[in-house]
C-alpha cells in the first residue's frame, strides 16, 4: 500500500542519539549466572520462563559485545528478512 509505514523488523535505527545506552550493570556468580534488574525486565516485556538469545561481536578474534534479544523476536526479524527471499527463490 502506498503511504503505508511498514513496522521496523527490530527497535534497532542505526547509530547516533538515542541508539544505545548503558541500562545497568550486573555481575557474574561463581555459577556463571546473573540477575537482570527488574527495571529491565519490565522495560523489556521479559517474563519468567521467556528465552533470551545472546549475540556476540568479535573484533580481532575476541569477543567485544554481547547482546540479548528476546527469542520470539529475532524468529520475527529472521521470518521478515528470510521470507522474502525464500518468496523469491520459490517463484523463480
Amino acid at each position: 500500500m502506498a503511504g503505508k509505514k511498514e513496522k521496523p523488523l527490530s527497535c534497532f535505527s542505526g547509530v547516533g542519539a538515542g541508539c544505545c545506552q548503558v541500562e545497568a550493570m550486573v555481575s557474574v556468580d561463581e555459577k556463571g549466572q546473573m540477575v537482570l534488574p527488574k527495571s529491565i525486565r519490565e522495560k523489556a516485556g521479559i517474563q519468567p520462563g521467556d528465552k533470551l538469545v545472546l549475540i556476540g561481536w568479535e573484533k580481532d578474534g575476541q569477543m567485544c559485545c554481547i547482546t540479548m534479544v528476546k527469542a520470539d523476536s529475532l524468529a520475527g526479524m529472521v521470518k521478515g528478512m528470510l521470507g522474502p527471499m525464500m518468496k523469491d527463490i520459490m517463484t523463480s
